[in-house]
């Protein structure tokens, strides 16, 4: 599994929470990053991904199968 094969929602941020945009990995709780421009969150959530992966693993948790290849 590729980080890129996760669906990355990317949002903007009000201005009373710092402004920018968050990207949110919807199949993996709790898997967000934030950046100052759409394609900076974009690029930080599928970091995000990867370490949310590799501690996944680590602790020997599920891996949820991305929605794209599940399908």
């Amino acid at each position: 599994m590729r980080p890129e094969d996760y669906e990355l929602d990317v949002r903007p941020l009000p201005l009373e929470e710092g402004g920018g945009f968050e990207a949110v990995a919807p199949e993996l709780p709790g898997c967000r990053s934030d950046g100052e421009t759409p394609e900076e969150a974009l690029r930080n959530g599928y970091d995000a991904i990867a370490c949310w992966i590799e501690a996944a693993r680590e602790m020997g948790r599920h891996i949820p199968t991305p929605r794209a290849r599940a399908a």
